[in-house]
């Protein structure tokens, strides 16, 4: 039996942040990938700081597994019919909204573990600089979905670390020290707190999951002024 991770720091709260918004993510989620740019309007459009954090998802838990060979066909799966159809419309309907945005969006050829790229996440939030923070999501998050970024190297994800301007060094030490514990720390956290998918919007200790519910987040962020908006996909206005 394994032993069990360090807990978080007492200052980790899943539902609590000093920002007035919690966004969780994942790497490996489409439609975290297509949330970003509005989520991050949204921010500037109200004049907030934004708190993102990452959610490991354990996709083939609940969505199975499968694998891609070189030319594109299913080499290995371990999935059902159902399942594959969820998968197939997720894709297609991230790929609508990719492309509303100038995105491109692949997709993967297998279920990533996208633990140590959110290392690095949590690493570049020890920097204290939100610009850095924005500039490695950037870097992993486009490369990523164009097959241009192997999330499983740690080469890789250091080279992506210095070259948005993080402490490369300290990271290296981050990663071979605390950062995987606190990461699996921190991931038991989240789904005890009842976080389970992404992307995820915390307002005043509240769970808002999917990016049709931005709207919502908005409003609530505005003061809730007028009428509550209905879930819907849509744009965010600066009023």
């Amino acid at each position: 039996m394994s032993e069990p991770s360090r807990p978080v720091s007492d200052a980790f709260d899943p539902l609590r942040s000093t920002a007035p918004l919690i966004v969780y993510i994942d790497i490996k989620s489409p439609y975290a990938f297509v949330a970003r740019d509005p989520t991050r309007r949204l921010a500037e459009a109200l004049g907030i700081r934004v708190d993102w954090r990452p959610l490991t998802l354990d996709i083939p838990s609940y969505l199975g597994s499968a694998r891609l060979d070189d030319k594109g066909k299913v080499a290995e799966a371990n999935r059902t019919p159902s399942q594959w159809r969820n998968v197939r419309y997720a894709y297609h309907d991230a790929r609508r909204y990719a492309r509303l945005s100038g995105l491109t969006l692949r997709g993967t050829v297998k279920i990533w573990d996208t633990s140590l790229v959110h290392i690095g996440m949590s690493w570049m939030k020890k920097q204290q600089d939100d610009a850095v923070l924005a500039r490695y999501l950037d870097i992993v998050y486009e490369r990523f979905w164009r097959r241009e970024f192997d999330a499983e190297d740690a080469a890789v994800v250091t080279a992506a670390v210095a070259e948005a301007g993080g402490e490369q060094l300290g990271f290296r030490a981050y990663l071979h020290g605390s950062g995987r514990e606190e990461h699996d720390a921190m991931q038991t956290a989240i789904f005890d707190a009842g976080i389970f998918g992404v992307p995820s919007y915390v307002v005043e200790g509240d769970l808002f999951f999917g990016r049709e519910n931005l709207p919502m987040v908005q409003w609530l962020l505005s003061g809730r002024r007028g009428s509550a908006p209905d879930i819907a996909y849509c744009g965010i206005s600066d009023g």
